[in-house]
């Protein structure tokens, strides 16, 4: 079976699609600056060395390599966005990129394709006028950090087409699981019987499921028609407050909304509030329009599920 490297294996997206890789039949090798000794039990798993900031790589692992998913990055919220918070925001993108750019230059390969992570933050805050158009793929990067963040993120990842390998960016949403990410935090607020809506509640969020996007990632290795930039987003993004009630709905909890007024969300997020109150839609039509069917195209469905999971 196909060999699949990941960089970031470690990391929400990355550990379940490392176990959806493995349940298909694949073979995993994880890219770590402390590779782990394989277990008994993982046989199809290997771990292998790198180090973005010596910019080096195992290149048996590139050998071995089939295909190649690129999540290595630090993470966006993970704290205030200070300079030097920002810089290695793009830093662990653009140069984690670069580094397996090098190798497949450098070291003789059979990779057929390189599916690499992006995000939403590429596009701007939706228009402010009556029933704005949805986000899609063909629109230009906003000019603001996250946008060009995304925008030096793809294009540092690129130069593996004149190589001839098949690339293919997911530019992605809100990720929805009950192992981390938005939904825990968004679920904080309800143990101590309230629903926290940030703002004005109205800002929309793009979302998606983590079992949809992680089959996304899937079809995007196996489905050889797949190029270019793609939003990985569910088909019906909802509000702030929907998401929020939503959530708190479905855990059968008491809880009273509150909203979280916005300069306070200032004051403790400082820039990065912005992303936090920030409306974007943000279309899937293109996805679609390959066959991909969503398991989750709701977020009634979606947090039904993880409701579930959680439980």
């Amino acid at each position: 079976m196909a060999t699949v490297l990941i960089s970031g294996g470690t990391g929400l997206i990355g550990t379940v699609l490392t176990k959806e890789l493995l349940g298909k039949g694949y073979n995993v090798i994880i890219l770590s600056r402390e590779p782990k000794q394989t277990k008994d039990n993982e046989e199809r798993i290997k771990y292998a060395g790198w180090n973005i900031k010596d910019q080096a790589i195992d290149k048996v692992a590139i050998e071995q390599a089939d295909y190649i998913v690129h999540l290595a990055g630090a993470n966006v919220a993970g704290s205030r966005w200070t300079d030097k918070g920002k810089k290695e925001i793009v830093d662990s993108r653009v140069n984690s990129s670069r580094l397996l750019v090098r190798a497949l230059q450098e070291t003789k390969n059979h990779v057929k394709a390189v599916v690499c992570a992006s995000a939403i933050g590429w596009y701007g805050p939706d228009p402010q006028v009556p029933n704005p158009q949805p986000f899609v793929e063909s629109n230009k990067a906003d000019d603001s950090f996250l946008g060009r963040t995304c925008q030096q993120w793809e294009s540092s990842i690129e130069p593996v087409m004149e190589l001839g390998k098949r690339l293919v960016k997911l530019r992605t949403g809100i990720v929805l699981s009950e192992e981390g990410g938005a939904y825990p935090e968004f679920r904080k607020s309800l143990q101590f019987g309230s629903a926290a809506i940030l703002g004005s509640g109205r800002q929309v969020i793009s979302w998606i499921h983590i079992d949809d996007l992680v089959r996304m990632y899937i079809e995007a290795i196996e489905n050889e028609n797949w190029k270019g930039a793609y939003n990985a987003v569910a088909p019906n993004p909802v509000s702030n407050k929907e998401l929020v009630l939503a959530i708190a709905k479905e855990s059968g909890r008491f809880y009273v909304p509150i909203h979280v007024p916005q300069l306070a969300l200032k004051v403790v997020l400082g820039e990065m509030s912005i992303e936090v109150l920030k409306s974007a839609t943000v279309s899937c039509r293109k996805v679609q329009e390959t066959g991909f069917q969503f398991l989750f195209p709701t977020i009634e469905a979606a947090v039904q599920n993880l409701q579930k999971k959680a439980s």
